[in-house]
């Protein structure tokens, strides 16, 4: 119920959460600075941070959800491969998830940062309010590009494109390439995707009530975080990194399975 390769998994869990409580509340530093995924363009990143950030977590409720899930499906995978395969798996999984990740903040922001070098090229009040709507309108304050596109109507006096450059990429950098990435999440979807491959027909008890066979509960997660991610909810979640994760453990597991049968056939 409990092998090596999840027992230490949910130590080292606990242990980086603990001391990110420490270290802010004592020694006022916070060590998702150093240690959470922040994006390749930005200031913060760090090669290692594709491994640590799998292993920091916002509050209780993540960790505690994530360790749940943990423990729930990977014991079964651990005794069934072994405790060497099912840790590769599991960081493989998170790294893939967190490269995975930031393709796609790269490919969303680029776009953002095209506009920004745009506007600034040209400055206006009327470019100032498109931008705003097609890239900013659910970071920045509207009463802000209210005030500063009437001000700037008005004839007062200021750099009006200067300053409102500077201030759309430090929201850039701040909000959209700054956020930084936590959590096994990545690293859990890929275990959920192995659970419903190894035991397709084996039930889950969806909110402990209702029964559900695991190739279902898998398609039917895989599917929402898809349509989430896509949508976009601003909810703060890392839906395609669940995606990449899940990615991941699906090419590992089918590249598993083919050297399998060849090793069969050849003996």
């Amino acid at each position: 119920m409990l092998p090596n390769g999840v027992k230490h998994l949910l130590i080292i869990n606990v242990l980086f959460y603990l001391a990110a409580i420490v270290f802010r509340q004592s020694l006022h530093i916070d060590l998702d600075n150093y240690l959470a995924l922040f994006y390749i363009g930005s200031d913060n990143f760090r090669p290692w941070q594709y491994i640590t950030y799998m292993f920091m977590h916002g509050n209780f409720e993540h960790i505690f959800f994530n360790m749940f899930a943990l423990w729930m499906f990977g014991y079964i995978l651990e005794n069934y491969w072994g405790t060497k395969r099912f840790i590769i798996f599991y960081l493989l999984c998170g790294i893939g998830a967190g490269l995975f990740h930031s393709a796609v903040v790269g490919l969303t922001s680029l776009p953002v940062l095209n506009a920004i070098n745009q506007y600034a090229s040209n400055p206006s009040p009327d470019a100032l309010l498109q931008l705003y709507n097609d890239h900013f309108n659910n970071i920045i304050n509207p009463r802000w590009i209210t005030e500063v596109t009437n001000a700037w109507r008005s004839g007062a006096s200021g750099d009006f494109g200067y300053e409102t450059t500077n201030a759309l990429m430090q929201v850039y950098n701040d909000r959209i390439i700054g956020v930084p990435t936590v959590g096994a999440s990545g690293a859990i979807y890929g275990i959920l995707l192995a659970f419903g491959m190894m035991f397709p027909e084996e039930r889950i008890y969806l909110y402990f009530l209702l029964p559900i066979k695991a190739k279902w509960f898998v398609i039917g997660y895989a599917a929402i975080e898809l349509v989430t991610g896509i949508i976009g909810t601003n909810d703060g979640i890392a839906h395609f990194a669940h995606l990449g994760g899940m990615l991941v453990g699906l090419v590992l597991i089918l590249i598993w399975r083919r050297n399998e049968r060849n090793q069969h056939w050849n003996n």
